[in-house]
């Protein structure tokens, strides 16, 4: 019987399907995307080579600890996992959706036995009854239709967010991490200086025990050496803070987490390009703007459904009997069929406003889509003319830092031998010490500009068979 039933609802989806939703294209942007980066023009090598990971981009950095640490980013990242149970939840939203377009059907059954007083005494009575039902509402103008779209194309921003939650989690861990390993770097040069210095207040004081140098000179050695073993503490704050990020972008608890000292290996991985248009496509955040500005689309035409009427179908069937062999028989059945048409005939703008409301929902996420591919070339852009400035410096740097640990090791045997005093001695160090810094924070700068401009291209990359990929 309900099979009955629903098949004749379905017979009239030949009434139904028009959508009030305006034609969607996605925005085009408000000037034509360059052929090459300002910063970078020849930076266009899609493909990275062979070798090249193509998904894992941390690998580029060579470092152990950091892919077992960026691989529970997807796992355990309770932010990830917040945008994971969004992108569910939506999912979830386009199956309810798509469900209410289509007819819902149902049965029931009952058994009832009273006693009745009569004129010739008390009666009792069996009554049973079974019935089913089904209804439908015909989505004439689309509605319900453009509803699903609607949830379809949020369910698409929120992957989108979910893909970009994923990158930006994973960019954050690999900077505080390279950014404690630069830390562990400083602490290497601070443990060399202190021994530096240790060694000039130990000559001091033996140059001053035979009454070569002053009370002062020895004072002024040891202020030294305390000044550096006091700069320790410093920096295990900062690789304590840098530590506790990394926990928790990991997903562990940073009072149960310890990323033990090692060698610093400042790796500068070589970024494999892409051009200008490609950013449309690999940005997750781009994705997601562009899915709600078909969202908005959408919505246009739920609104505007509004001021068309109604439909509704119901169907009913059943049987009532005294017994349960006469239930299903035809004298004691009985069935209906009705259709109701619905229309608002005044509300005083109200359908209006609300497709004005829509319209401006649509622009505005349209202008948010624009932002966001602007913001996207800027961080791309700004990536790279901090990566060709850093590079450009490293040469230096690093050839400063050699001439600057010659001669400070120079002055040292020099004051060893009596031949000058200590404040040369004291000022080579210091000029050493600057000039490593210098370098360390050129390299864990180029490491971090890596990064950043990584996450800027949208992730890591795909060969060209893969390229649709997220």
């Amino acid at each position: 019987m309900t099979q009955k039933i629903t098949s004749a609802l379905l017979v009239t989806t030949l009434l139904g399907g028009c959508s009030m939703a305006p034609a969607y294209h996605v925005p085009a942007q408000l000037t034509p995307l360059p052929a090459n980066f300002k910063a970078e023009p020849g930076w266009a090598q899609a493909v990275p080579a062979d070798t090249a990971p193509k998904g894992d981009w941390w690998k580029l950095f060579g470092d152990p600890t950091l892919d077992a640490l960026e691989a529970k980013v997807a796992v355990t990242n309770q932010n990830v996992a917040q945008a994971r149970a969004a992108w569910m939840q939506a999912r979830a939203a386009v199956a309810v959706d798509r469900a209410a377009q289509l007819p819902t059907a149902g049965i029931s059954a009952g058994a009832t036995r009273a006693r009745s007083q009569t004129a010739t005494g008390p009666a009792i009575g069996n009554s049973f009854n079974v019935g089913a039902s089904a209804s439908w509402a015909v989505d004439l103008w689309g509605k319900l239709g453009n509803t699903t779209a609607q949830a379809k194309a949020n369910a698409e921003a929120s992957a989108g967010d979910l893909a970009n939650a994923t990158l930006s989690a994973q960019a954050a861990l690999a900077d505080n991490y390279l950014s404690l390993r630069a830390v562990d770097a400083e602490k290497a040069l601070l443990d060399a200086t202190v021994a530096a210095d240790a060694q000039a207040l130990k000559v001091v004081r033996n140059q001053y025990a035979v009454g070569v140098v002053s009370r002062a000179t020895v004072d002024a050695a040891l202020a030294t050496l305390d000044s550096a073993t006091a700069s320790a503490q410093d920096l295990a704050r900062q690789r304590a803070a840098y530590e506790d990020a990394v926990a928790v972008l990991a997903g562990e608890n940073p009072s149960a987490f310890t990323i033990a000292p090692a060698a610093w290996t400042p790796t500068i991985p070589d970024v494999p390009g892409v051009v200008p248009g490609d950013i449309l496509q690999r940005r997750p955040d781009i994705a997601s703007a562009e899915r709600q500005v078909a969202a908005a689309n959408a919505n246009i035409g739920i609104q505007r459904a509004a001021f068309f009427p109604q439909l509704s179908l119901s169907a009913s069937a059943g049987s009532t009997a005294g017994s349960l062999g006469q239930v299903l028989s035809a004298a004691t059945s009985v069935w209906s069929l009705g259709g109701n048409l619905a229309e608002t005939l005044l509300d005083w703008g109200a359908r209006s406003a609300q497709v004005r409301a829509a319209r401006e929902g649509y622009n505005s996420a349209v202008a948010g889509y624009r932002q966001t591919v602007l913001t996207a070339f800027q961080q791309v852009e700004d990536n790279l003319a901090a990566s060709n400035a850093y590079g450009a410096q490293a040469p230096k740097l690093a050839e400063a830092a050699d001439a600057d640990a010659r001669n400070a090791g120079i002055a040292r045997n020099q004051l060893a031998a009596g031949t000058v005093d200590y404040t040369s001695v004291a000022n080579a160090i210091a000029q050493a010490n600057n000039s490593r810094q210098s370098q360390i924070a050129n390299e864990v700068n180029r490491q971090i500009t890596a990064v950043a401009l990584i996450e800027a291209i949208g992730g890591g990359w795909r060969t060209p068979a893969a390229r649709s990929e997220p």
